[in-house]
This record gives structure tokens, sequence and C-alpha cells, in this order.
């Protein structure tokens, strides 16, 4: 039997590396990834977007193991991603790393059929692990969200997704954080690509399920709401 070269070796060592998508709008956090990952013996990057349309379109293409993928996406978000590739039964994983609170998202994330979520706040190798675990067929959430979770399954615990915000759909949660954001319906509108109409049909809803008498109401609150989510993303990163 012939010798196996350096070469050879060097090339099956390369069709075994994971090929890891990026979607993310942030081309610096896309360029970081990629020197990360591509350091990796047994990972690589395939391919990257900067939002949900142009990544679908490249998926057949690049034919990844794993996407990454942020919420906060131009277009539909993160979750609306994770739900569409469910909804193609593409069979293809997902995990979020994503600068908004795990404890909300986290939940939402998983029952949209995601398969982790990760802060971008972690270090440069628990986002490896995260990714090697998931690839493994597993589920990652940090320490914090299992605990919540398991105590939630057992009757111990409230639900993950604190607060009054939590009574809201996926979508609504978009809206509401983009009128916080002091954007007009019709920004709203265009930037999740959606009509008019729908996004009037939001607020009410909104407005409803929040207990919100009026639309200066419902822009106060989403004022302070959108802040006290900063404020946190900005305190865990102290």
């Amino acid at each position: 039997m012939p010798r196996e070269t350096k070469g050879m070796s060097l090339a099956r060592s390369k069709r075994k590396r994971r090929r890891i998508y990026l979607l993310d709008d942030h081309p610096m956090v896309r360029y970081g990834m990629t020197e990360l990952i591509n350091g990796e013996s047994d990972l690589i990057v395939c391919g990257e977007a900067a939002n949900t349309y142009d990544a679908i379109d490249d998926l057949p293409k690049a034919k990844p193991d794993l996407v990454l993928v942020d919420i906060t996406l131009q277009g539909k978000s993160g979750l609306e991603f994770i739900k569409e590739t469910q909804r193609l039964q593409t069979g293809l994983d997902t995990l979020v790393v994503s600068m908004h609170d795990e404890g909300f998202y986290a939940e939402r994330v998983l029952r949209a059929g995601g398969r982790g979520y990760l802060m971008k706040l972690a270090g440069a190798d628990e986002l490896l692990h995260a990714i090697r675990k998931v690839l493994g067929g597993e589920v990652y959430v940090s320490d914090r969200i299992s605990n919540l979770i398991f105590d939630q399954l057992t009757g111990r615990g409230k639900p993950v997704e604190g607060g009054i915000v939590g009574r809201l759909t996926d979508r609504e949660v978009e809206v509401l954080s983009l009128i916080g954001q002091a954007k007009e319906s019709r920004e709203i509108a265009k930037q999740l690509n959606m009509s008019l109409k729908t996004v009037e049909a939001h607020r009410t809803h909104i407005r409803s399920k929040l207990q919100i008498g009026s639309r200066a109401e419902l822009i106060q609150f989403a004022v302070r709401w959108t802040m006290s989510e900063d404020l946190g993303m900005r305190q865990a990163n102290l």
C-alpha cells in the first residue's frame, strides 16, 4: 500500500473541516469570527451574509454544517431566519451569537428551532466550545439559562423571558424595539419588509397585550424597555 504523503494528509484534513456560515450585519464582527474559526484545524468559514435574504439564497451553494446568526438584522431578524430554515426543512443547525440579553431571547431561540444561544461578550474559547457542542448534536446555553430552564420545567421557577414583554410574539418584540429606537411606522415597515397596515396592527396588539392606552404611552414604554435592555447589555460587559 503506498505511503500517504504530507499533501494527501493535508487534503484529507481539509475535507474533514466542518463548515460554518456567518450571518451578521457588522463586517468587523464577521471578519473577527472568520479569523478565529479559520485558525482551527477542524473548522472553516464557508460563507457570510449581512441579511437573511442573501443568506437564504447563498446557503445551497455554501453547504454549511452550522450557521452563526445574530438577532438584529435588516429585514428579517435572526429569529425569523431560524424559523425560515425550519419551514424549508433544511436540517440546518443554527447558533445565535448576539449582544441581546440571553435571559429574554434564549428561550425564544430554542422554541424557534435554534440549537443554542451565546452572548457576544463571551470569549473566543467559549464561542469555539459552543460551535463544537452544537456540531456534536447538543444544545448550547449558558449555565445561568440552563438552570433557569430546568427550574421552569420542574415548576420551581418563572418563565425565562421575564416581565410583561414576555407576552409578545417574536415579531411584536421586534416592532416594540424599533418603536423604542424612535422609528416611525413607515420606517419599521421598510426595515422589516412588511406593509404599513401590518405594522399598525402589531402596534394595536402590543398596546392590548401590555395594557397600554395611547400611542404616546406606547412610545414611552418602548423607549424605557429598549434603554433597560441596552443597560443590561452594558452591565454584562463590565
